[in-house]
């Protein structure tokens, strides 16, 4: 559990809460349910009708990384790569072979595979930066939905507070009904701007953060697997591979 993550969007919405009651103001002022449904509601239609079905499950899969985010340690990495290597001196590249059938990692099982069947190094970096390529595109579309949502919700909010206005001039004549069209109108904005800001450009951002992470982590799988395949000493592979920790 990411607990800055958590402490994040806590802060942010209790900023909110706790400025609107330093004013003056009463907490259920913020709370209106048509608000809610022209926002939430028409961020999410207008972001359902540019995405794709696949795009937008995994974009919903992969938004619990900004609260539980997937283990990556280049620190580790490097270490399970030297081992392959002390391995691959020892026994030879056919030595990896039990490796790879165990190793849980699809991308550094594909690259132990290669090893084991021989492949030329320029073959094995080919098909596992394609690979890299495609994971890194695949998951960006997923930070791009969020980012779509942020770009939607403020003007879904002036949607709102329109509609709101409009239900104010048509019913001028009737005062009990202007209240609630104002509070429509306001707090439609406040939707719209905040879930924007606090939210769906800040998980968008994380998301990219992570897959980026992710991207260094597998380059330098890359470079440690090409360095084995190359017959490199396991001392020189291991001070190549702590410079992706600077």
């Amino acid at each position: 559990m990411d607990i800055l993550s958590l402490l994040g969007v806590v802060l942010a919405f209790a900023a909110i809460l706790g400025g609107n009651l330093l004013e003056g103001g009463a907490l259920n002022s913020l709370f209106n349910g048509p608000a809610a449904i022209i926002v939430i509601g028409g961020t999410l239609a207008a972001t359902i009708l540019q995405t794709s079905w696949p795009v937008l499950k995994r974009a919903t899969v992969q938004a619990r990384w900004v609260f539980v985010p997937p283990y990556i340690s280049i620190e580790d990495g490097i270490g399970k790569v030297i081992d392959w290597s002390v391995k691959a001196r020892k026994q030879g590249l056919l030595g990896l072979e039990g490796l790879a059938e165990k190793e849980p990692e699809s991308f550094a099982r594909k690259g132990l595979q290669l090893l084991v069947d021989g492949a030329e190094t320029e073959t094995i970096r080919s098909i596992m930066e394609i690979d890299l390529d495609c994971r890194e595109q695949r998951n960006l579309e997923s930070a791009r939905v969020f980012e779509a949502m942020g770009g939607y919700s403020p003007t879904i909010g002036i949607i709102g507070a329109v509609m709101g206005l409009i239900q104010v001039m048509t019913n001028l004549e009737d005062p009990a009904s202007l209240g609630s069209g104002i509070a429509t109108a306001f707090v439609a904005t406040i939707y719209g701007v905040a879930l924007a800001n606090l939210l769906f450009f800040p998980v968008a951002n994380k998301l990219r953060g992570l897959v980026r992470e992710r991207t260094r982590y597998e380059d330098m799988l890359i470079d440690g697997i090409i360095a084995i395949a190359e017959g490199e000493n396991p001392k020189s592979i291991e001070l190549r591979l702590r410079g992706f920790l600077q």
